[in-house]
């Protein structure tokens, strides 16, 4: 019975700091202090930009500019706008949305708040205020526009900056990056831009991340460290996204090597592009969590006396955004070397046989091979099989994560009743965490920003064998101290995983899994018929949500170009007459 109440208070634990990773702050009023971020005060522009469709040459997409223009200048910025021709590609984009094939300028808004040394590298802050046909756009990209005009005028509320700020409202961000490539092509001010801020959404709530920076980022991310008070960031989000087909604003300055932050939220993505994605549906505490964390940074970047130079890229990950841990990537294998010393500790005091080593090993190769092998499978049953609707997936998105929490837990519980036995000694507690260690070298090897994500949990595991080895009477609470941090950080990390790649890629959610399942391994119960039909009873649970995905109605939420008929939507101002969408 121990067992069980060591496993639950484990698991509730966990699931606690889970939730704390995954949960952005409540909205500050409109009476916060005037130097920090108000969500309530940004709502006001997303109001006025959210208002309907805006998508580039369109009515609507005039009236944002010249509401935006008139709110920079009401903020004392200087402001020009310049026009630009659009590229065959983006206008090839415009006519499957409108059907018009009528040529269109691209027209960026430019803004300047001076600082005190305007010789001095500026800092640009990077938003677009187009949105795609059929979406009013509050989040994608309405949120990113307003937290910039909320960051200025919190920067206007402290003294002048050290640096010129720049805002740069782009347009025809959704054409294919129109407004940004034209402007790091030829515009002047392109030439003294130190470094930028970007804000984006794929979404309408949850935690805001920084989720890429430039290219040698280690002065940069040192001055994040200690510039952002509550972050959300990981070294290994930066590798997954440029490893990504995925573009921003931020791309064409990237590849000019010039450095930057890049912000944005993925949470209720089913709002992606979406019809729904108006004021009304924009989560708050996502405003507030990306403005927040948006003006930390602006403000170190705007007041330092040097920009931080280029250094090799560091480790970094947000201890449940507390803050920041972030270290060389040599560190990793001190992390690693531990790890290795204390579980070669535990296991000569513990006197472990070699059998039980082996039999820990295959348990959780197998473990990643059944779970993996179940996430693709099931995925296929949800619809995946043939062709789909991203955006519908992206709306079924909650319950595929539940699926694949449900086929991963299933997983588990078959292994440990195949595996798990009341005589095992430490033997097999350590051979399951033996491939995790050997994963962890190989990934410190070739990507070293991305192995803590592995390292860390060993080590974690490495502690609690060696409590338990050398100091008995605390084992249990050390293993179960040890799963509530680590596995609390895995779930919160296998739930923005899933919400990135989920609906095409579930089977990655197994790197979280083994991660967890080295944790959770010593508390787990050896009852072999409790196991199956656990298994049973999960696999049934996850097939039955695989069946609903697949069987649901396509979502009202889907963008609006993404269907396969004929639709008609115009924004106010009748900007676009019929449109012909892609099949989907």
């Amino acid at each position: 019975m121990r067992d069980y109440w060591a496993l639950l208070l484990a698991v509730i634990g966990a699931a606690l700091f889970a939730v704390l990773a995954t949960t952005p702050p409540g909205p500050r009023g409109v009476d916060a202090p005037v130097a920090e971020f108000s969500a309530e005060r940004a709502m006001t522009d997303v109001q006025e930009i959210g208002g309907a469709p805006h998508p580039t040459g369109s009515v609507d997409n005039a009236r944002v500019r010249t509401w935006a223009i008139e709110r920079l200048r009401g903020l004392g910025l200087w402001v020009r706008t310049t026009v630009n021709p659009m590229s065959a590609k983006g206008a090839a984009g415009l006519v499957k949305w409108s059907g018009d094939a009528t040529v269109r300028p691209v027209v960026n808004i430019i803004a300047t708040l001076p600082g005190r040394d305007p010789a001095a590298p500026a800092l640009v802050l990077m938003a677009h205020y187009d949105s795609v046909w059929g979406s009013p756009g509050a989040a994608d990209d309405g949120a990113g526009v307003a937290s910039i005009l909320e960051i200025v005028r919190a920067l206007k509320a402290g003294p002048q900056p050290l640096r010129d700020v720049i805002v740069l409202l782009t347009d025809g961000e959704e054409l294919g990056l129109e407004g940004g490539r034209a402007f790091f092509r030829a515009d002047p001010e392109r030439a003294r831009t130190g470094v930028i801020v970007n804000f984006e959404t794929r979404g309408g709530g949850g935690r805001a991340a920084m989720f890429e920076t430039g290219h040698d980022n280690g002065g940069m991310m040192r001055l994040f460290a200690g510039a952002v008070g509550h972050p959300s960031a990981t070294s290994l989000s930066v590798l997954i996204y440029e490893l990504l087909p995925n573009d921003t604003d931020y791309t064409p300055a990237k590849a000019l090597g010039i450095p930057g932050f890049n912000f944005a939220f993925i949470g209720r993505s089913g709002l992606y592009h979406s019809p729904l994605a108006t004021p009304a549906n924009l989560d708050r505490g996502a405003l507030q969590d990306m403005g927040a964390q948006g003006l930390d940074i602006a403000r170190a970047l705007a007041t330092v006396s040097t920009l931080p130079q280029k250094a090799p890229n560091l480790v970094f990950f947000d201890a449940f955004s507390w803050f920041l841990v972030i270290y060389s990537p040599v560190v990793g294998w001190l992390v690693l070397g531990i790890a290795a010393l204390l579980l070669a500790a535990a296991a000569t005091r513990g006197k472990a046989r070699w059998r039980d080593l082996i039999r820990g090993v295959v348990a959780l190769l197998l473990l990643v091979v059944v779970a993996g092998a179940a996430l693709y499978l099931v995925n296929l049953v949800s619809g995946a099989d043939g062709k789909v609707n991203y955006y519908d997936r992206l709306a079924a998105i909650p319950r595929l994560q539940a699926q694949a929490l449900l086929l991963c837990a299933a997983a588990l519980s078959a292994v440990m009743a195949l595996f798990h036995r009341a005589s095992d000694g430490i033997g097999t507690r350590l051979g399951v965490a033996l491939p995790l260690l050997l994963a962890g070298v190989a990934v410190q090897i070739m990507a070293p920003t991305a192995a803590f994500i592995i390292a860390w949990p060993v080590l974690l595991a490495g502690i609690a064998a060696a409590t338990t080895a050398f100091a008995p009477r605390f084992g249990t609470s050390t293993t179960v101290a040890a799963a509530v941090v680590g596995v609390g950080y895995l779930g919160g990390f296998a739930f923005f995983l899933m919400q990135g790649v989920g609906p095409t890629m579930p089977f990655a959610a197994v790197v979280p899994l083994a991660a967890s399942a080295i944790l959770l391994w010593p508390l787990l119960p050896a009852r072999r018929r409790l196991g199956w039909l656990g298994a049973a009873a999960l696999l049934v649970v996850a097939i039955a949500i695989a069946l609903w995905v697949r069987l649901d109605p396509i979502a009202p939420s889907v963008a609006t170009y993404s269907l396969h008929h004929k639709v008609r939507i115009a924004s106010p101002g009748g900007a676009f007459g019929p449109v012909q969408t892609p099949s989907r």
